[in-house]
């Protein structure tokens, strides 16, 4: 853990505040309260606060500003990466992880989700009621940061940007007060934070459309990566000719052999392509035939309750120490599959755990009439490397590999297009939002001019 300089006279303005959860430099319980969930990022925050409460949201906003701090919202910390980036020496890090709920109106179809709650608590919530949550591909992620940073989901293709979904937004500002945002209350605030993120206030809840189904076919199809360059090209091929109704990835995992995993992960470097397909069984396995075709040595593809979306694509269930890489792709001709494998492919050692196509396109590509600053998003496919980073030169060598991934592609790559949700790597401005940089910039500085937010993308 990355060494703190004892606690400054400002953020001793904070002690008492709430008891029990204020944390300082030195102050027992201080480690843990700062480590994101992305262990390898090194926070080093002049406090941490833990709020349960939107009066205690508001009392650590004023708070702060009095005493001449900044602040930086986080839930969970899977992109701790991007915090980690910053100075946060005179930041305090407000933590919303016990800051949490659901409540949903079965006949709106609207999830009211607190500020803090992870997706694994909304699909859940949902399903009583026969709906499903516009997720990503992990029920342990934060709710807000992933949906106001865009928010890619296996229904995407077929709905769109988690984004899109949301319908209000409630929020302390810099000042302390609570504002309530949507398309006809602060209309141009409600614009900004649909992208923006947390460079506007702290997100205590935000009401999103659920989506009406309480079941979905899904699944996964796995081969040895020696099956690889014939499994992405057809993968390939399978992606150019599917309706919006599918949304897949395909990906390229390493696994160490370890004992807590199954026997068919365990010492193995495998190909794997999951989803789900919103259509009826007969037309999914009319249309999952092609890559059946190849005799995948696991199927697990079939009906399955929403929630169980969550748990396709693998993710850690557990904090990780990780690094990582992204870039968006136009097209994916043979070209771009051998350089993929030549980094990542049969016979090499990448060091990388996971090497990511997510499939795009559909939905996720129509802009929304009414949308803000992140309704769609350039490019047919997002690349994703990741790498296992347990100590400082793992880590080195985990985002080397992660970048020579990204730089083989380069050829095919969309410059100025990106996934926030994907880019653990700081930007801001153009590079992250496009033409609403600049609108963007404007609203921060009309919003909040001190600048009393840190997000992990900047806009200014």
């Amino acid at each position: 853990m990355t060494d703190v300089t004892p606690a400054s006279a400002e953020a001793e303005s904070l002690r008492g505040l709430l008891p029990g959860r204020v944390f300082l430099p030195g102050d027992p319980g201080y480690d843990e309260a700062r480590t994101p969930w992305n262990t390898s990022a090194q926070l080093a925050p002049a406090a941490v606060v833990v709020p349960v409460s939107v009066a205690e949201v508001q009392a650590v906003v004023r708070t702060a500003v009095s005493a001449g701090l900044r602040i930086a919202p986080m839930s969970t910390g899977h992109a701790g990466a991007l915090l980690a980036a910053s100075d946060l020496s005179g930041t305090v890090l407000v933590r919303l992880s016990g800051f949490t709920g659901v409540t949903v109106d079965p006949e709106e179809k609207i999830g009211r989700v607190v500020g803090g709650t992870v997706w694994s608590e909304v699909a859940a919530a949902a399903a009583l009621f026969g709906l499903a949550a516009p997720h990503g591909s992990a029920g342990n992620v934060g709710v807000v940061g992933f949906t106001l940073s865009g928010g890619v989901s296996f229904y995407g293709r077929e709905y769109g940007l988690a984004v899109n979904r949301v319908r209000a937004v409630e929020l302390v500002t810099a000042d302390g007060i609570v504002q309530r945002v949507s398309s006809h209350e602060n209309a141009d605030l409600f614009w900004a934070i649909r992208g923006g993120n947390g460079n506007f206030g702290i997100v205590t809840a935000i009401e999103l459309e659920l989506l009406p189904h309480s079941d979905v076919y899904a699944g996964m199809l796995l081969w040895d990566l020696d099956r690889a360059p014939d499994v992405m090209r057809a993968w390939r091929d399978f992606t150019q000719n599917t309706p919006k109704s599918v949304t897949t990835s395909f990906r390229v995992m390493s696994f160490p052999p370890l004992p807590e995993l199954p026997p068919f992960l365990a010492g193995r470097n495998i190909v794997v392509v999951d989803g789900a397909i919103l259509e009826t069984d007969d037309r999914a396995s009319d249309l999952l035939a092609p890559l059946r075709a190849l005799a995948p040595e696991v199927d697990t593809f079939g009906r399955i309750p929403a929630p169980a979306l969550l748990g396709v694509h693998m993710d850690p269930l557990v904090p990780t120490p990780s690094v990582s890489d992204h870039c968006m792709l136009g097209e994916l001709p043979d070209g771009a599959i051998d350089a993929f494998l030549a980094r990542v492919g049969p016979g090499t050692n990448s060091g990388l755990m996971i090497a990511e196509l997510r499939q795009l396109g559909g939905a996720f590509a129509e802009r929304v009439p009414d949308g803000g600053a992140i309704s769609s998003v350039d490019g047919a496919y997002a690349l994703f490397a990741i790498a296992v980073a347990p100590t400082p030169e793992a880590a080195a060598y985990g985002a080397e590999a992660a970048a020579g991934l990204r730089s083989s592609l380069t050829p095919w790559s969309l410059p100025g297009s990106l996934l926030l949700t994907f880019t653990e790597h700081p930007v801001g401005g153009a590079d992250a939002y496009g033409h609403a940089g600049e609108r963007l910039a404007d609203e921060a500085v009309r919003l909040d001019p001190l600048q009393v937010f840190t997000a992990g993308h900047g806009i200014r």
